[in-house]
């Protein structure tokens, strides 16, 4: 690994905004001071640039192995450091669904020689995987994935007898995705009887997969994981109702029930569906302008804890489908920290509170050990950006494998300038920097 300085930047970390110089050597943060003269291999010259810790996002569909039609770890960890996200940790709905530890080792093995990024994946649970479940590694893996209502694949865990004993047994933690099952079978079917299944459109997507089939999964997740006191994730929170479920009185190292609010579910509203149609078409759905509104009032006021983005890639003729055939998700990983920065533009974050949720608090959430803060000794993983410098996205310049993005045709007010992974440049300025591959995440549990 070569030694880089970069010089003059203006680094924001840790509730503090300040210019300051960092020296990076054997891949971790040596030194940060003003003007330091220490030797280096690569000197960046900041001025004028924000220096942040890298993103650690917590949900992504790499949809390798088995899918990688759409989407592969190779591809899609380029489009995350393409964005600035170093770190990234990826759901077991890949094809053999994740549901044994040699599967899951697997995806390790993958990653280990094909990712750019810092990696990192989740063990799924099913109705009857119980003891593999359990063999989980707190130490080397993220979390055991819940699906409590289905999505892409077919993990749902319904079982409740199961549930419960993932809830009260789980090695680590528990990330989950609610969604109620019988709700939307009973608004799907009131919906097909009032206007016919070929007439089902994205703008009913919102009402099929609706609040209170998010509100009734996500109190039944909490109401387990306090009755077994298991360390749960609520993953995607998409409505105003389900933000009342969690507090925001403890510190967040003491929280044993967080929760997720990821990219799309701040920007697009159900607004949006008239022109984007399915390519905002998520599981959980993306509702109403007052619930965007209320989830990032939940983000910023500590309701809600982290910020991804469940980048979850499909291809295009499949998204082109009618609504009732084309798949949920979309792919968002290259282009969060731009969205997130044109809303410190529009005034509705700031700086410090963006490195909070997408960097500190991932890392406090998960226990990541020496990551997600820009500290002497932890391993540099760091973003530098312009934030006057616009970026136009296009088919040309899209890095995930599907070719294409919800957020196509927009010009951001920010550009991501240089990426860098464990000690190692990965992007620079419009470039991906072929330097092998990023590190398997590791848990102080």
């Amino acid at each position: 690994m070569s030694s880089i300085l970069i010089k003059s930047a203006t680094l924001v970390n840790e509730g503090q905004t300040i210019i300051t110089d960092v020296y990076i050597s054997q891949g971790r943060i040596e030194k940060i001071a003003r003007d330091i003269r220490m030797p280096a291999d690569r000197i960046i010259n900041a001025e004028g640039l924000h220096l942040f810790p890298g993103l650690i996002d917590d949900q992504v569909h790499f949809r390798e192995p088995g899918l990688t039609y759409k989407a592969d770890i190779w591809h899609e960890s380029r489009a995350a450091v393409a964005g600035g996200t170093t770190s990234f940790m990826e759901m077991p709905n890949t094809v053999p669904n994740t549901l044994t530890q040699g599967l899951l080792q697997d995806k390790y093995d993958i990653a280990a020689d094909r990712s750019l990024a810092n990696y990192s994946f989740y063990m799924g649970a099913g109705n009857d995987n119980l003891k593999e479940v359990l063999k989980t590694n707190p130490r080397d893996v993220c979390g055991i994935k819940v699906f409590m209502g289905s999505s892409t694949g077919n993990m749902l865990v319904d079982n409740e007898q199961t549930l419960e004993q993932i809830f009260e047994h789980a090695p680590t933690l528990i990330a989950v995705h609610c969604e109620d099952e019988e709700t939307i079978r009973n608004n799907t079917q009131k919906a097909i009887a009032e206007f016919g299944e070929e007439n089902l459109n994205i703008a009913m997507h919102p009402i099929i997969r609706s609040t209170e089939a998010c509100f009734l999964s996500s109190s039944k997740a909490v109401k387990l994981a306090k009755k077994h006191g298991a360390r749960l994730h609520i993953l995607h929170i998409s409505s105003a109702k389900e933000t009342t479920l969690f507090d925001n009185s403890i510190p967040l190292s003491d929280k044993k029930i967080t929760a997720e609010a990821c990219v799309h579910h701040m920007w697009f509203s159900d607004e949006d569906y008239e022109t984007k149609g399915n390519f905002i078409k998520w599981n959980p759905a993306v509702k109403t302008s007052a619930d965007r509104d209320a989830i990032l009032d939940a983000v910023l006021d500590g309701h809600i804890d982290v910020i991804a983005t469940d980048h979850a890639p499909h291809t295009l003729a499949e998204k082109e489908q009618v609504y009732s055939k084309a798949p949920s998700g979309g792919p968002l990983v290259q282009h969060a920290l731009q969205a997130l920065l044109d809303l410190y533009k529009q005034g509705k974050l700031t700086l410090e509170q963006l490195v909070e949720k997408t960097a500190h608090n991932t890392s406090i959430l998960f226990q990541i050990e020496n990551r997600g803060f820009v500290r002497e000794g932890y391993w540099a993983d760091l973003v530098l950006v312009d934030l006057n410098k616009p970026y136009t996205v296009t088919k040309e310049n899209i890095l995930s494998k599907c070719g294409w993005s919800p957020f196509e045709g927009h010009t951001f007010s920010s550009s991501i300038i240089f990426t860098i992974v464990s000690g190692n440049i990965a992007y620079e300025d419009g470039e991906i920097c072929e330097v092998g591959t990023g590190h398997r995440l590791l848990f102080n549990r």
